[in-house]
């Protein structure tokens, strides 16, 4: 049976595939455990980006949740792969495969301990700091050639506390500015898409949130 049921997807979407559609990765661990911790903050910019383009990330196929829709005359498709943090990848390539996607076209959306809570960058390419699931990412691609939109979570003076830090949930204070950083982050994504890069990190990377500052 299960043959059957794949066979029936891989024809639903055989005629959807498009070099010229968009691939929106968000970054995190499946299940209610992780749902609401640092490390899962690019799932939670692609559930926001999702509700703003009217898009259900309902369908569970290669290894991920998955919608498809558009913003505008840009086709577009909003995942987050189902597999833990560091099989990324196998998502990752399987949806951009199978849908034809170029690298040009992805974007994936993910947390930063080099950057401080609050902060915003964008860039095309580049390292990937020890990320495991950026390393997977471009391990199962074979290029890192693929934009990112990174979101700072800050880090702990204790190096060896890291990894238990990204599976926390934020502070109480992060909460405060979480919300505006998700919603900053989820529109950078669209100006990626109806300009370019350049444009979006213009528009949006320079306009970071310190919630450190405090009015006296």
């Amino acid at each position: 049976m299960f043959p059957s049921i794949l066979s029936k997807i891989l024809q639903r979407f055989k005629n959807e595939r498009d070099p010229e559609m968009y691939l929106i990765i968000g970054l995190g661990n499946p299940g209610q455990r992780y749902r609401k911790t640092r490390h899962n903050i690019g799932f939670m910019v692609a559930e926001k980006f999702a509700a703003k383009v009217e898009l259900d990330i309902k369908q569970k196929s290669f290894d991920a949740l998955w919608g498809k829709g558009q913003i505008k005359n840009k086709k577009l498709i909003i995942a987050m792969p189902q597999t833990y943090m560091n099989l990324s990848g196998t998502a990752t390539r399987q949806l951009k495969t199978f849908f034809k996607t170029d690298i040009s076209k992805l974007i994936v959306i993910h947390d930063d301990l080099d950057l401080p809570f609050g902060t915003l960058r964008l860039k095309t390419g580049g390292g990937n700091a020890g990320h495991k699931g950026l390393i997977s990412i471009e391990s199962n691609l074979g290029s890192a050639d693929f934009a990112r939109v990174r979101l700072g979570i800050g880090k702990p003076a204790d190096k060896s506390r890291i990894e238990g830090y990204v599976l926390e949930p934020f502070s109480v204070e992060e909460k405060k500015s979480l919300p505006e950083l998700i919603d900053q982050a989820s529109d950078a994504c669209a100006e990626i898409i109806l300009t370019d890069i350049k444009t979006a990190t213009s528009k949006y990377q320079t306009k970071n949130i310190n919630f450190h500052k405090k009015e006296d």
